[in-house]
C-alpha cells in the first residue's frame, strides 16, 4: 500500500511541464506549456510508463490516424499506442491494468515519461524527440496516508474496458439469482481471449481497492484471536461477505450486526435478501443474539465495520459502499479505513447506543452522538470532522448549510484555483440546499465545476468556447457510440452511489465531504448515517481524480445517449446525430486546431489546463 507523502510531483523540460497527482491505484497526469506559441503544431502527447520490474508500456489511444503511413511510427507498437497516436487532451488518468498487466497490476514506483509530439509543415507527425520528454516518479498503489486508507470500487460496467474483459451481457449473479452461491463458479467467457472467468474474478476487477479493504478486514477478524466485529449494514447481498458473517456468528462473542429493516429490505414472508441473510446468521449463532433489525426513522443507512480487540475499539471501515453485489461491483463507491482507536471508538459508541436503544431515532437524536462534532486528534490521522445522524431538523439543516458555505467560498479563491468536483447519487430534490447549490454551480464563472449524479436536475456537457462547468448524468441509458468505439450495455441500477464533494482539490485548504450521507435534509434528519469532512490536500486530490474519471467517461456517453435529456445549449446528441457519427469513422486530426481551446481565455478547457497543469518552477540542475 502506497503511503502518500505528497499529492503532486512536477517537472519541466524547456517550455513543457508535467505534473503527476497520486490517487488510489491511479495517477492523474497533467501537461502544460508556458505559452500557446510553444504548442504550435502540437500533435498530442505520447505517454509511457515503467513498472517496478523495469518493464515499459505505452498507453493506448482509442483514436488512430486514418493514414498512419504519413506519420512517424514506432516499430513494434500497434497503431493505437500513444507512440503512434498521441492523445489530444492536456490531462489523463492512468489506471494500471486496463490494457497492460492484466487483472492484478503491480504496485510500487512507476516512471512516467510524457513527450509532446509535433507536426511538420506538411501536417505529418515528426518522430519522437526524447529531448522533449518530461519524466516523473510516482508511487502507484492502494492509497494510504498515515492512519487512513482509502479505496474505490471500479464499477464502470458501462464501459469498453468492462465489455472487452467480460462481455456486454456478462452476469454478475447466476441466472437463478440465488443469494448464496459459489463465486468460484464460471460466470462467463472473455470475449477477446476466449478464457473462462469466475464470478470472483469479475468481482475482484469491479470491486477494485474498495473490495480489498472490506475483505482484508473481514479476514483479519476471522483469523485473529481476540478480534471482534460490529457491523452496520443497509443492503446485504454479497455472498462471500454474508458467508464470512455466518462463520463469525458461529464463534461466540465474535460478531454483532445491525441490519436495516425498512420495507425495501424486509418482508413478512422473509423473502427479501436481507431477511434471508438474517436467518442464516441467526441460525449460525444459535441461542446468542448477534443481529438486530431496525431503521431509525427511515433507514439504517450506514455501511460500517468496527473492529475491536482486548484493549477496545481498534479500527473502523466506513464510506458509501454497501455490502452488496450492486454496491461493490456496479456502483461507483468509496471506502475509508481509519486505523485509529479514537475514531474507531466513536463509531463503536454509535453502534453500542443504536444496539442498546433498539435502533430508535428519538433516543439517538437525544444522545451526544447526534449532537456532537467529533474531530480527530492524532497527528498521523488526516484531520477529519465526523457527524453522526439522525439529527434534529435544525441540526441537520445547519450541517448542510455549512457544506454549502464551503462550496460557495470557492468563489473567493485565487484566480484560476477555484474548483469543486463532486459525485453525488441524486440531485433531484429541489428543497435540499446542497442539491440546489451543486445543480447551479456549473453556471458560476471562474470555478472549475465538474460533477456527476445519477439524478441531476439537468445535464450540461463539456462546453466549447464557454466558461461554465460540467454536470453529467451517470445514467445515460442506451447509447449509440461512433466508430471506432464499441457499444456498451445500459447501466444497471445506480452507477453513481458516491456522496462526495471536493473543494479546492490542490490547495492547502482543500476539503472533501464524504461518507454514507446523501447530503439531504431528510436523510440527515431520519437516517442512521455518518458524514465526514476531511481537510487534507492529498485525500481531496484522490477523490478529485475519481470525479474526473467519472465525469470524463460519462460526458462522452451522455453525448451519444438515445434518451438523456438536458438543459442549456450543450445537450446530449440525439439519435440522428449519433447515427451520423456512426456512419463515419473517427480519426485523429492532423492539425493543431484541437489544442486552441486550451489556450482560449473564457473557455473551460483553458481553466482546466491551468488548474491541473499550472506552470512549475524550472527543475534544479
Amino acid at each position: 500500500m502506497a503511503n502518500i507523502e505528497t499529492n503532486v510531483i512536477e517537472t519541466r523540460v524547456g517550455d513543457f511541464s508535467l505534473k503527476a497527482y497520486a490517487g488510489d491505484f491511479k495517477t492523474l497526469l497533467a501537461f502544460n506549456f508556458t505559452a500557446q506559441q510553444a504548442a504550435q503544431g502540437l500533435a498530442g502527447f505520447t505517454i509511457r510508463y515503467s513498472t517496478p520490474d523495469g518493464k515499459s508500456h505505452y498507453l493506448w489511444n482509442s483514436l488512430v490516424y486514418e493514414h498512419p503511413e504519413n506519420h512517424a511510427q514506432v516499430d513494434g507498437e500497434p497503431p493505437q499506442s500513444t507512440a503512434n497516436a498521441p492523445i489530444h487532451k492536456f490531462r489523463w488518468v492512468h489506471v494500471p491494468g486496463v490494457i497492460h498487466q492484466g487483472d492484478t497490476p503491480m504496485a510500487g514506483n512507476y516512471l512516467y515519461e510524457v513527450t509532446p509530439r509535433f507536426f511538420d509543415e506538411n501536417q505529418h507527425m515528426l518522430p519522437l524527440d526524447h529531448a522533449r520528454t518530461a519524466r516523473v516518479d510516482v508511487q502507484v498503489g492502494p492509497f494510504r496516508k498515515g492512519n487512513l486508507a482509502l479505496g474505490f470500487t471500479r464499477g464502470f460496467v458501462q464501459s469498453e474496458a468492462f465489455v472487452h474483459r467480460f462481455g456486454k451481457d456478462a452476469l454478475l449473479r447466476p441466472a437463478g439469482h440465488e443469494l448464496i452461491f459459489d463465486t468460484s463458479a464460471q460466470a462467463g467467457t472473455g470475449p477477446l481471449d476466449g478464457e473462462p472467468y469466475s464470478f470472483a474474478q469479475a468481482y475482484q476487477w469491479l470491486g477494485f481497492t474498495a473490495r480489498d479493504l472490506v475483505f482484508d478486514l473481514l479476514q483479519a477478524v476471522e483469523t485473529t484471536e481476540g478480534l471482534t466485529l460490529d457491523v452496520f449494514a443497509y443492503d446485504l447481498t454479497e455472498p462471500d461477505f454474508i458467508n464470512a458473517l455466518v462463520r463469525l456468528a458461529a464463534k461466540p462473542g465474535k460478531l454483532r450486526i445491525i441490519l436495516d429493516n425498512a420495507a425495501l429490505h424486509h418482508a413478512a414472508d422473509g423473502s427479501k435478501p436481507e431477511d434471508q441473510a438474517e436467518a442464516l446468521i441467526a441460525r449460525a449463532a444459535g441461542d446468542a443474539q448477534v443481529i438486530k433489525r431496525g431503521h431509525f426513522a427511515r433507514y439504517a443507512h450506514d455501511k460500517v465495520l468496527v473492529v475491536s480487540d482486548a484493549s477496545g475499539p481498534l479500527k473502523v471501515l466506513t464510506g458509501s459502499t454497501n455490502f452488496s453485489v450492486n454496491g461493490l461491483y456496479v456502483n461507483s463507491n468509496h471506502v475509508l479505513v481509519y486505523d485509529d482507536r479514537e475514531v474507531a471508538g466513536w463509531y463503536k459508541g454509535v453502534f453500542d447506543a443504536s444496539w442498546d436503544q433498539d435502533v430508535k431515532a428519538a433516543a439517538f437524536i437525544a444522545s451526544n452522538w447526534s449532537t456532537g462534532t467529533f474531530t480527530t486528534s492524532a497527528s498521523e490521522t488526516p484531520k477529519s470532522v465526523i457527524r453522526f445522524s439522525p439529527h434534529t431538523q435544525d441540526t441537520a439543516q445547519a450541517i448542510l448549510d455549512d457544506l454549502v458555505t464551503r462550496v460557495n467560498a470557492e468563489k473567493d479563491a485565487p484566480a484560476g484555483q477555484a474548483s469543486v468536483l463532486f459525485a453525488v447519487m441524486a440531485l433531484n430534490e429541489a428543497k435540499d440546499v446542497v442539491y440546489q447549490c451543486l445543480n447551479a454551480l456549473h453556471a458560476v464563472p471562474g470555478i472549475f465545476s465538474y460533477g456527476i449524479s445519477d439524478a441531476p436536475e439537468g445535464v450540461t456537457l463539456y462546453p466549447l468556447g464557454q466558461d461554465h462547468g460540467v454536470l453529467v448524468t451517470g445514467k445515460p441509458g442506451t447509447t449509440d457510440l461512433p466508430a471506432p468505439f464499441d457499444q456498451v450495455p445500459p447501466i444497471r441500477e445506480h452507477q453513481v452511489h458516491h456522496k462526495f464533494v471536493v473543494c479546492g482539490f490542490n490547495r492547502p485548504d482543500a476539503v472533501v465531504y464524504c461518507g454514507s450521507s446523501n447530503l439531504a435534509e431528510g436523510g440527515e434528519h431520519q437516517n442512521g448515517d455518518n458524514l465526514i469532512a476531511i481537510a487534507d490536500t492529498d485525500i481531496a486530490t484522490a477523490f478529485a481524480i475519481e470525479a474526473l474519471a467519472l465525469v470524463d467517461h460519462f460526458d462522452f456517453l451522455d453525448a451519444y445517449s438515445k434518451n438523456a435529456k438536458a438543459s442549456g445549449t450543450d445537450a446530449p446528441a440525439g439519435p440522428a446525430k449519433a447515427a451520423a457519427a456512426q456512419a463515419v469513422h473517427w480519426y485523429l486530426g492532423t492539425t493543431d486546431l484541437w489544442m486552441h481551446k486550451y489556450f482560449q481565455p473564457g473557455d473551460l478547457h483553458n481553466l482546466d489546463r491551468e488548474l491541473f497543469g499550472a506552470e512549475v518552477a524550472p527543475a534544479h540542475a
